[in-house]
């Protein structure tokens, strides 16, 4: 975007760094649907380890990686269970029932309604009713502000799956944010869960690529529909040393965007408590107004409900940046939030 001196849009918007690029300029590449490109086999083999699991397969996107994750996991003519806002239901345009045929039901009580979920789910009747197959948990939560889902809330979910045969899937694009926030270690997460997708290209500031992590039959899998999907890659290893540069320098670097978020919050009135990682959600106010306001100044905001703005923290957004963005938040606030009066 022209003009922009800060973009709180979101973490999908940062620039390789030089020294991302130079590693990327450096990187030993071959055929990866020959399963030839060493780096990728790299970054693979490091993901599956950093989440507990025995295999990981790279893909261009996030959405891919959950369509590869929960395809293994859902038969079509199943359901998979998740939050209403989700971003499996909300931001992936529908592609798990246009090319997996799998359904969804969901709850609304927030990210992890472990009570609705069990309300939710369906038994296997017979040729009577759609059987649950799988339960879908985004941690953290982007819709919900970045939140981290609790890990004991987490064991207790993989406790009931156990109990029922129901399968796991973590979207867990924004995991590493959660990891750092909270101290727990990747592979606590990933281990409770069948599947999961987690993304370079967000907090982590490669310009592209997701894994998808699971058993070895699963990616196996799993590489094959990428393949039928098309997405299959080449001499892909330029980005996937993207990936491995970013596990090395941008993880701890994390928790300087949660505090910079926690600025944000304060400038915007938001209780800084609710702010767990990297976003900040403004709520009641007038958002076409807000985003205008803030334009003109040079601060680039989301809109992510009628009501609503969200403000994300990333790699390309200094502390004096934040400094520069609080006051015109305070600003735009001030001018579109409706008074008591005048509501």
């Amino acid at each position: 975007m022209s003009d922009v001196a800060v973009d709180l849009r979101s973490d999908t918007v940062t620039r390789p760094t030089a020294g991302m690029r130079e590693a990327m300029a450096r990187a030993e590449v071959g055929d990866d649907v020959y399963g030839e490109d060493p780096t990728v086999r790299a970054l693979e083999e490091r993901v599956a380890a950093l989440l507990g699991h025995e295999a990981a397969l790279f893909t261009p996107t996030g959405s891919l990686a959950n369509v590869l994750a929960l395809q293994g996991l859902v038969r079509p003519g199943q359901e998979v269970l998740c939050a209403a806002d989700a971003h499996i239901a909300r931001a992936e345009l529908g592609v798990h029932g246009a090319v997996s045929g799998l359904t969804m039901r969901t709850w609304t009580d927030g990210p992890l309604a472990l009570d609705q979920i069990r309300d939710l789910h369906a038994p296997d009747l017979g040729p009577f009713f759609v059987p649950t197959a799988a339960v879908s948990v985004e941690n953290t939560h982007n819709l919900s502000g970045g939140a981290v889902l609790p890990l004991a809330e987490l064991e207790e979910l993989r406790a009931w799956a156990d109990a029922h045969g129901i399968r796991l899937h973590l979207d867990g694009a924004r995991l590493w944010n959660a990891a750092v926030a909270t101290g727990v270690d990747m592979a606590a997460y990933g281990r409770l869960f069948d599947a999961v997708a987690v993304c370079l290209s967000k907090g982590l500031g490669a310009p592209i690529g997701s894994l998808v992590v699971g058993s070895a039959d699963h990616i196996a899998q799993a590489r094959v529909w990428r393949k039928r999907l098309g997405g299959g890659m080449r001499q892909v290893g330029v980005l996937a040393a993207a990936g491995l540069y970013a596990l090395d320098h941008h993880v701890d670097r994390l928790a300087d965007d949660h505090a910079h978020a926690r600025l944000l919050a304060e400038a915007c009135g938001v209780d800084t408590a609710t702010v767990a990682t990297n976003m900040v959600l403004v709520h009641d106010v007038d958002v076409a107004a807000f985003v205008a306001a803030c334009a003109a100044e040079g601060i680039a905001v989301s809109a992510v409900g009628p009501r609503t703005v969200r403000l994300v923290t990333h790699l390309d957004v200094t502390r004096d940046q934040v400094e520069l963005a609080r006051p015109v938040l305070a600003r735009a606030l001030a001018s579109t939030r409706p008074t008591a009066a005048g509501s």
